[in-house]
């Protein structure tokens, strides 16, 4: 695994950083100049304090909450998206029938579904895990699929010449190839279900980051709803990062595999 290398992570995001902290105090500025109302966006100052005030409930009640529902949809998502775009690939049949299926899921807007999810489930883990299966399962099945269909021609000739069978051709060439494709998918999945979960707990929850938010708007509260927007997005930058350190350590692995596999294979054919 690569050690943290302090020059390399400076050289790369230094100016965000830099960038960020004149942002920040440029708006904690404006604010405390009075040209921007507290109440309508507090500065960064108040925010953090309001966090450090509300930290107990924040982070021991509603970041948990949160975290559950989005940890239980995305695992559901990987599960189905990955088995759909495999059924997808390996049959023709199930490609036409599901294909135009998954689109038009994403064409009804969550708002809309959230009562309906609602009524089914009733105000419970399951309903907000709906909503975030049904945003984060297109982005994991799409990116997966294409990823399949993605191989190299004269490699899947050579395995087939060496009596690879459709499984294995599968299993030893098109999954590694498509890999990038699913962390990609994955990246995009894991930030889309923080929405899903704020979504589901703005219309109906009694815990969680975004019924703490709509509770603390409603009673204008502006610093501990923008607290518990920050907990949100970090949240997301969290997860993030979590699925692009799994594919940079995979990728050391799926690497020296693949070097070998191809080293292997031209043994065989010499």
């Amino acid at each position: 695994m690569r050690s943290f290398n302090v020059s390399r992570w400076f050289a790369r995001y230094a100016l965000f950083a830099v960038l960020l902290l004149l942002m920040l105090a440029g708006w904690e500025c404006i604010v405390r100049l009075g040209w921007v109302p507290s109440f309508i966006i507090p500065a960064p100052t108040s925010i953090a304090s309001s966090l450090v005030e509300h930290r107990h409930l924040l982070l021991g009640t509603h970041l948990p909450a949160t975290l559950m529902e989005v940890a239980v949809g995305f695992g559901l998502s990987i599960v189905a998206g990955s088995a759909l775009a495999a059924g997808m690939h390996l049959s023709r049949s199930i490609e036409k029938a599901l294909y135009p299926f998954i689109v038009i899921s994403q064409t009804i807007p969550l708002i809309a579904l959230s009562p309906v999810f609602i009524l089914w489930f009733g105000y419970t883990l399951w309903s907000k895990v709906a909503v975030v299966f049904l945003i984060a399962f297109f982005p994991i099945v799409v990116s997966t699929y294409d990823g399949l269909r993605q191989g190299d021609p004269e490699q899947r000739e050579l395995l087939m010449t060496m009596g690879a069978s459709k499984w294995d051709l599968f299993r030893k060439l098109q999954v590694p190839l498509a890999l990038p494709s699913f962390f990609s998918g994955l990246k995009m999945s894991v930030v889309y279900c923080v929405v899903g979960a704020t979504i589901g707990e703005w219309l109906g929850g009694s815990k969680g980051l975004g019924y703490f938010s709509r509770r603390m708007s409603s009673s204008m509260n502006t610093d501990a709803m923008f607290a518990s927007i920050l907990l949100l997005s970090l949240l997301g930058i969290g997860l993030f990062v979590l699925i692009a350190w799994l594919e940079r350590a995979l990728g050391l692995k799926r690497n020296a595999d693949h070097a070998g596999r191809e080293k292997s294979i031209k043994g065989q054919s010499q």
